[in-house]
């Protein structure tokens, strides 16, 4: 993916469509305290296994945020999510960003939860509700890529080099990614 970046700077957020942020002001123990925060959407994540790939589909993306914080790492190595933000169920919304992202159409039966977990827990609270779905080539409608202004390229994690993707400081990836390999692991015994 050849992606140029410049002219990075920031600015006050003052009409945000994603995030509100907020002091909190609360009692605690018998003291008035206050903290920073931002009011955001809960998220879904779908951890993707390809079985006759033998490969995890990750999605490959930049994300300002991070690169801001660390500029050694342009990109984000993520499992296919998305926010909540539709008055629909949430299998239905990682559903829809199976479809978006990845290019493939999986039925809502094949999806499976495996837990949720707040993010964030120092700035916002949200909830990342985590699922796992099966894919092969049958399912395949689409390109993938996301949609609107997202960039985002497919990334196949083999999984034999998973373990050690995991451990990679040199890519960038989340909790919920390293957590669904482990998951995967002890489920299926790799």
């Amino acid at each position: 993916m050849r992606v140029e970046i410049d002219s990075v700077r920031t600015a006050p957020l003052e009409t945000p469509q994603y995030v509100r942020p907020l002091r909190i002001h609360y009692r605690q123990n018998g003291q008035e305290r206050s903290w920073e925060a931002v009011h955001s959407f809960d998220s879904v994540a779908v951890l993707l296994y390809h079985a006759d790939k033998q490969a995890f589909l990750l999605v490959k993306q930049f994300r300002p945020p991070v690169y801001l914080s660390d500029t050694d790492h342009l990109f984000t190595y993520e499992l296919c999510a998305g926010i909540v933000d539709k008055p629909h169920g949430l299998e239905q919304i990682a559903l829809e960003e199976i479809e978006e992202e990845c290019g493939y159409c999986v039925a809502i039966e094949r999806i499976e939860k495996i837990t949720s977990f707040f993010t964030n827990v120092g700035i916002s609270g949200a909830k990342q509700h985590l699922f796992f779905a099966l894919i092969d080539e049958t399912m395949r409608c689409g390109k993938g890529g996301g949609i609107h202004t997202e960039y985002i390229e497919l990334e196949w994690v083999g999984i034999h080099a998973a373990r050690s993707f995991v451990y990679d400081e040199s890519k960038a990836k989340t909790p919920g990614l390293m957590f669904a390999f482990y998951w995967f692991f002890e489920r299926y015994g790799q």
